[in-house]
């Protein structure tokens, strides 16, 4: 069913489903791990009404205080958040690979305003360091993505079964990076 809203599902441990809105705008649903998809639906349709007064004051806040221009990123920040994303994607390629069966050449830390993985035809991955900005899912869902290239090089419908069969939320994750990628441009 459709909302006036989107929500992203974040599933852990806890027993009881719990609704969140942040500043930003983003509508969370915090779930147990097995919480059937139809109940979380019948959750949120519930509590739409809160949703939309909380979206509301936060848009309302957000014109009124609009947010300061951050500085520039200098050089030397920029060389430490590349050098923690090398580190990062280097542990999750290796992670995923091994459950895919794939191999990969080097991997290479980018920041590309128009892309956030790409595959080489030889294997070769290049990750935007701006992603670890975004949830770790986000990140699981782009270094899966780049290494179904190695069996598939392209997005047919037996590439993202691949993609599927490692993560099986992985829409939520490209939802978000659709939805929010762009606030990772501002947030540092």
């Amino acid at each position: 069913m459709d909302h006036p809203f989107t929500y992203e599902i974040i599933y852990s441990t806890r027993r009881t489903t719990a609704l969140q809105v942040t500043p930003d705008g983003r509508v969370i649903v915090r779930a147990p791990k097995r919480c059937p998809r139809s109940f979380i639906e019948a959750f949120v349709r519930q509590k739409e009404d809160w949703v939309l007064r909380q979206l509301a004051r936060f848009e309302k806040q957000r014109k009124e205080h609009p947010a300061p221009e951050l500085p520039p990123l200098s050089d030397k920040d920029r060389a430490r958040y590349i050098s923690i994303a090398r580190d990062i994607f280097t542990r999750k390629t290796a992670y995923y690979a091994r459950i895919m069966g794939v191999s990969y050449g080097r991997i290479a830390i980018r920041e590309q305003k128009t892309r956030w993985g790409s595959c080489s035809s030889k294997g070769n991955l290049n990750f935007n360091w701006r992603l670890i900005l975004a949830p770790e899912e986000v990140l699981d869902y782009v270094v899966v993505h780049e290494l179904a290239h190695r069996r598939e090089m392209n997005h047919s419908k037996a590439f993202y079964a691949i993609v599927e069969s490692v993560l099986p939320d992985y829409r939520q994750a490209r939802r978000w990076l659709r939805e929010h990628g762009d606030s990772l441009w501002t947030s540092v």
